[in-house]
């Protein structure tokens, strides 16, 4: 590789990181996305003067032409509701690129330095399996009818070992034999490992989906890094290692969030239960809006809980609306994030960006919750689990042991609900049967608007 093309990689290299740290913020987020965009445009031009690179120009373009067309088009059009699916989505696409490589760089059967082969094999296995289980995540987050809830049987986790096994053990053989693989060994290696991607994915139910996300997001990385040591490219290499280690801290950062260790993320049906939940007990109690609104408007300190109910109303610009009425009125209003709200990490926060709501009124779950018990109100709009308080008392739960937002300790409490439903993680929500709980039903964002209404009038 001659200096000119290294000297722009790094470059390249350089503002992926700026790029990512700008992301730690959500202040800058915005501006770390462009220096990154900037990078991967820059990484992408100098690849066509790459001396490894001396044909197929037209292919290479046809093929950025389709993929970035298609990108800018979804990109453009998705909701905010729908972005766990396209971030799923992107993610398998990645995670199967960097397959795809491997594939290609096995499939000529050359010689490779042993590490550089053991790397190849560890990337395409990595990939394959981010790309089908991206697929399958994809699928239950877009409400798929065949992939709904979690899949299991007997055994399933028997049988998932010996897949994973099998395919690592395949995999090692490639790896070692040089160029004695045949092309059966490497078609079935291939196979087994997107086997396993889908099969490690159907048992995880919907409530578990930010976690698996960060999962594949940091597998994905990791895939790419390997697959750049494979083609000696340093911006692949570069780039895939700061978004695999940024996804696994992640990831840790999300399992830790759910009171769940990385290994029972990998290798058990997390969710899962073997005792007798606790029963309910109480009843559903309804407020009206004009109630409500009352309730909150001649409180000292307002909680708002978002959810991704929230999201679905797209309410978010009315809960802010009605936030700057309760600020007018005195009324100190803040809002609390649990690490897993929504369905893909820091959803909530970038709804609540978009709507405009300042970032010193935004809280994570540490910093908020000694401060329920001196709450009038917390209001909850779309979350479920992450104020269900069984996670503290009932450990046959299948989410006992998650650290959750404490909404119960509230003087009161005012749920925003479209009707009595378990929610997406089937689990009964105790909160909402407790006597401090009113629920007040209907639309978040009719809802939301009805309260600002009322508010105005008072």
């Amino acid at each position: 590789m001659n200096l000119f093309v290294e000297i722009f990689y790094l470059a390249a290299a350089v503002l992926f990181i700026l790029g990512l740290k700008q992301m730690a913020s959500p202040v800058t987020a915005r501006r770390g996305i462009v220096w990154a965009g900037i990078g991967m445009v820059l990484a992408t031009l100098i690849t066509f003067v790459h001396p490894h690179v001396n044909t197929n120009y037209l292919l290479i373009i046809i093929g950025i032409a389709v993929g970035g067309g298609i990108a800018w088009k979804t990109g453009k059009e998705v909701a905010m509701t729908d972005m766990p699916q396209m971030i799923a989505l992107y993610n398998g696409m990645g995670g199967g690129a960097a397959a795809a490589i491997a594939a290609v760089e096995l499939i000529k059967h050359h010689e490779m330095d042993p590490v550089v082969q053991l790397l190849a094999v560890a990337g395409a296995l990595i990939g394959a399996i981010a790309f089908s289980g991206s697929l399958i995540a994809f699928g239950k987050l877009q409400g798929l009818k065949q992939l709904r809830g979690a899949f299991r049987f007997k055994n399933q986790q028997r049988i998932n070992a010996a897949l994973f096994i099998v395919t690592v053990w395949m995999g090692l053989g490639i790896a070692t034999s040089g160029t004695d693989y045949g092309m059966f060994t490497l078609f079935l290696f291939f196979a087994l490992a997107l086997a396993f991607g889908v099969m490690m994915t159907l048992p995880i139910g919907g409530a578990d989906m930010p976690v698996v996300i960060s999962l594949y997001n940091a597998f994905t990385g990791l895939a790419v890094g390997f697959e750049g040591y494979v083609l000696d490219n340093p911006a692949m290499m570069i780039a895939g290692i700061v978004v695999g280690s940024a996804g696994t801290l992640l990831t840790q950062l999300m399992a830790k969030a759910m009171n769940r260790p990385i290994t029972n993320v990998l290798f058990s049906n997390f969710g899962e239960t073997t005792g007798e939940a606790q029963e309910v007990s109480g009843s559903m109690k309804a407020i009206e809006a004009p109630d409500a609104a009352i309730m909150m408007a001649f409180a000292e300190k307002v909680i708002i809980i978002p959810g991704y109910g929230m999201a679905v109303a797209q309410a978010q610009h009315k809960i802010w609306e009605m936030t700057k009425q309760l600020q007018e009125r005195g009324v100190t209003v803040k809002f609390a994030i649990h690490p897993v709200a929504g369905r893909m990490p820091g959803h909530m926060n970038v709804l609540l960006a978009e709507a405009g709501v300042p970032y010193n009124i935004i809280y994570d779950l540490d910093e908020i919750n000694e401060e329920f018990r001196t709450a009038d109100v917390a209001l909850v709009i779309g979350a479920n689990d992450v104020v269900n308080p069984i996670a503290r008392t009932d450990p046959n739960s299948p989410i006992y042991g998650m650290p959750i937002l404490n909404a119960d300790y509230a003087k009161n409490v005012i749920v925003v609900k479209r009707g009595q439903g378990a929610g997406f993680s089937g689990i009964e929500n105790h909160l909402f049967f407790a006597d401090n709980c009113r629920m007040l039903y209907g639309d978040g964002q009719a809802v939301a608007n009805e309260l600002i209404s009322n508010m105005k009038e008072l």
